[in-house]
């Protein structure tokens, strides 16, 4: 919400300064998130009037002006503007002034100066050259009124003070000019201007027949017939400059009028042309296949959960957010008709994001507008048009208002106790009584109460915390007494079998991973392929049109960000993200921080695409691999040790994928994108990709004490010819199914180019080093040969193993 301090003084002009009033603002909950002045500092330029203007004798496009200031002889000015002509009056730089400081920060003095040889004492300025606007097509052209003379600071208002609201949504009843006077005058006691609406009579009976089929959506509908405009008239200037400082340009009398009347009070309307309606008007809900040609330009579609008012041929506008092409006004418009309505907020809301754009009238009516004022919001339009685009042929309709379902407002109880022990300082009934009284709220007292009725421009008094706010923010939050807690502050030790998030950030920062936040609602493409989810969690207004559904897994995302690191030719890509997921499961149950049927578990994943190191002359460039990250894993793990299980994953290689299963419990998956994906993504080459479950990885066993053995271990190699169907998990641990072997490490492998020396087609040779100790006794010989005879024999059983000779 931007508005110039000026409008907002002319309603209500307490006693502060520019930057009081901001600061009594925002301490009050609207906050003001930028002050900027109308216009940058410049001095000496007077508005100034053309006598005469003759061509350069020496330069085509060039003019040598006669130039009236008010006092003393004409000025003589050389002047390249193509709008330069006499009769015009524009801002004059006379000798001695100084322009808005330029890109180096520094004033632009004006002297007297030589243009091909021809005097000029001073300069006629354009709105850019007075930064006032980036128009640079011409003089700034002043209304044929202006005083010869005056200063050009004060004729245009420029020593005013735009302010930038960011207001949140329960504050609809600040989304204007006076909303946000009312609540000065509630805040600093100074005195509100109410405005007044004095109706403008009727010359003519016609109405236009409205029909309200949809109370639901349309609770009050009123409008009139106004005759014999003049669509081209001129917007006045001071209109123009008070739309320009609320961020609106001007776009044509009829069109600023509404939104001016909009800005002052918080009433967006629509002025339709009357004579391209067809027979009336019907407000309802769309229908499935129904178009409609928009003023942006957009041409929807409509259905059942959208609003619209049609007339008997076609649907003419989306119900409180934009007006439709056909029955624009244009300059061909000589009668109008002229509505405004109440929108229930839950017909209009999400409605314009849906289509992919928002407008003002949609973010007013979707947080509520004032019910009770639409009759005197017209009256007030009316005036407007006729004051500015009247012609003597101009007739007045009159009033058509019809009133169907309106809010009705709940009385709320406040408890001044219970506001005093919320607020966190002492308050009165008479305190609560004058909050509720300067916001125009009507009330009845009893005994420590107070009970509320809220008017029809608030929508947001629904419950007791409601008004409580309202007397905390008017009585002052700087008002709040520095109460130290009462109960004392504990620090809540993390416990020792479990690692914080960050440490395990920090742990695969450490492993080379740079973090990486994403959205948790993705593509539904990636749903399906993916993450093999045929049926995800939909959003319902999507912040954009493909981020439709929520993850189920991290992977996709991974993904989506090496393709934009590629895309921007990145060497190396070593990424990771924590985060929650989004699955649907019948059996989960409402809770505190659950939702029935949907279960939202933590996940952690990475991703490496590249060489597997970073370029360095110690190490030979490779491509990064399976088993890189395998390791990568492991480490984030330890000091627990995965199994990895051969697997299959929607998402990964179905030969070069792999379940990480602690304790025997599946936490995840590590393997290479599918090559079907990769081709899909257009990736050069495939990445190497992890996702395993976050609270497992969080865990961390502590280490438990062992005494040091008093024997010594013994150590044996052997050499296995295994084929190769067998599994390395499963010959492990068979060879350490024995108390007295305390470790099993595979330490090389051979598998000949050719078969012979001993190994037949489809075998292999593993080297195995075996860990003995027996805490208790001495090994000797004959047990540690007894020992790896029988681990040797339960690999020959179980694998047919055999000792390579």
């Amino acid at each position: 919400m931007q508005f110039p301090e000026s409008w907002l003084r002319e309603f209500c002009n307490p006693p502060l300064d520019t930057a009081a009033l901001a600061d009594l603002l925002t301490m009050a909950g609207l906050e003001v998130e930028e002050t900027r002045p109308v216009a940058p500092p410049f001095s000496g330029i007077v508005v100034a009037e053309i006598l005469a203007a003759e061509p350069h004798p020496q330069a085509d496009r060039l003019r040598v002006c006669s130039v009236s200031v008010g006092q003393g002889d004409p000025l003589q000015i050389v002047c390249g503007a193509p709008n330069a002509r006499a009769g015009l009056k524009a801002p004059l730089a006379m000798v001695g002034a100084e322009l808005p400081p330029g890109d180096d920060g520094k004033p632009f003095k004006i002297g007297v100066g030589k243009l091909r040889g021809v005097e000029s004492r001073g300069m006629l300025c354009s709105a850019k050259e007075l930064k006032l606007s980036d128009d640079h097509g011409g003089l700034l052209e002043l209304a044929a009124d202006a005083p010869v003379g005056a200063d050009i600071r004060a004729h245009l208002k420029l020593d005013d003070t735009l302010f930038t609201l960011k207001l949140t949504p329960n504050l609809a009843h600040a989304l204007s000019v006076y909303g946000i006077a009312r609540e000065v005058s509630a805040l600093t006691g100074a005195p509100l201007k109410t405005p007044d609406f004095p109706p403008v009579p009727p010359s003519h009976d016609a109405k236009l027949p409205v029909r309200v089929e949809a109370p639901d959506l349309c609770g009050r509908f009123s409008g009139r017939i106004v005759r014999g405009v003049d669509t081209q008239a001129k917007t006045p200037a001071w209109m123009v400059d008070r739309l320009a400082r609320c961020g609106q340009r001007s776009v044509s009398a009829l069109v600023d009028i509404s939104n001016y009347v909009m800005f002052e009070f918080g009433r967006p309307s629509h002025i339709f042309d009357l004579d391209k309606i067809d027979g009336e008007l019907i407000v309802r809900w769309g229908r499935d296949g129904e178009q409609l040609e928009l003023l942006n330009g957009n041409s929807v579609s409509v259905d059942g959960s959208v609003g619209v008012i049609a007339d008997r041929a076609r649907v003419e506008s989306l119900a409180g957010i934009m007006g439709g092409e056909h029955t624009a006004v244009s300059d061909s418009t000589r009668n109008v008709y002229v509505e405004a309505a109440f929108w229930w907020p839950d017909a209009v809301a999400g409605r314009s994001r849906r289509y992919g754009f928002a407008t003002d009238a949609g973010h007013r009516f979707e947080r509520g507008v004032d019910p009770a004022l639409t009759v005197e919001h017209i009256e007030r339009i009316t005036a407007l048009i006729v004051e500015i685009c009247g012609t003597p042929d101009t007739t007045v309709g009159p009033m058509d208002d019809q009133i169907l379902n309106l809010p009705s407002p709940q009385p709320v109880r406040l408890r001044v106790a219970r506001a005093a022990k919320v607020i966190g300082m002492p308050l009165t009934q008479t305190q609560c009584a004058d909050v509720f009284r300067g916001l125009g709220l009507a009330f009845v007292e009893g005994e420590g109460t107070l009970t509320v009725t809220p008017p029809s421009w608030r929508f947001d008094l629904r419950i007791e915390e409601d008004l409580i706010e309202e007397v905390a923010r008017i009585v002052g939050y700087d008002q709040l007494p520095p109460t130290a807690p009462v109960a004392p502050v504990m620090a809540r030790a993390q416990p020792e079998r479990r690692r914080s998030v960050h440490a395990v950030k920090h742990a695969l920062a450490a492993r080379g991973y740079q973090e990486t936040i994403n959205f948790s609602f993705v593509e539904a493409r990636w749903e399906h392929e993916l993450a093999d989810n045929p049926d995800p969690i939909r959003v319902l207004n999507p912040i954009a049109a493909p981020l439709a559904v929520m993850r189920s897994s991290l992977l996709a995302s991974l993904v989506g960000v090496l393709r934009h690191n590629l895309a921007r030719r990145a060497p190396r890509v070593r990424v990771f993200e924590t985060g929650r997921v989004f699955r649907r499961d019948p059996q989960a149950q409402d809770g505190a921080i659950s939702v029935a049927g949907l279960v939202q578990p933590r996940r952690v994943a990475g991703l490496a695409w590249g060489p597997a190191a970073a370029l360095q002359w110690g190490e030979a460039e490779r491509a990064v691999d399976f088993f890189d990250v395998k390791g990568d894993v492991e480490a984030l793990l330890a000091p627990m040790r995965p199994r990895f299980v051969a697997d299959t994953h929607p998402a990964l290689h179905p030969g070069r994928c792999a379940a990480v299963k602690i304790d025997g419990q599946l936490i995840g998956h590590v393997g290479e994108l599918h090559p079907r994906w990769r081709q899909a993504y257009d990736l050069p080459s495939a990445p190497v990709l992890f996702e395993l479950d976050l609270d497992t990885v969080m865990a961390r066993p502590l280490p438990a004490p062992q005494p040091l053995p008093r024997q010594p271990g013994a150590v044996r190699d052997i050499a296995l010819v295994v084929t190769d169907g067998v599994a390395h998990d499963a010959l492990i641990a068979t060879l350490a199914d024995d108390p007295l072997v305390r470790q099993v490490t595979l330490f090389d492998i051979y598998r000949p180019a050719q078969p012979g020396g001993g190994l037949a087609a489809g075998e292999r040779s593993l080297a195995l080093r075996l860990d003995l100790l027996d805490p208790t006794a001495t090994l000797t010989d004959e047990r540690i040969d007894a020992v790896v005879t029988a681990a040797v024999a339960r690999a020959a059983q179980a694998y047919g193993a055999r000792l390579r000779a």
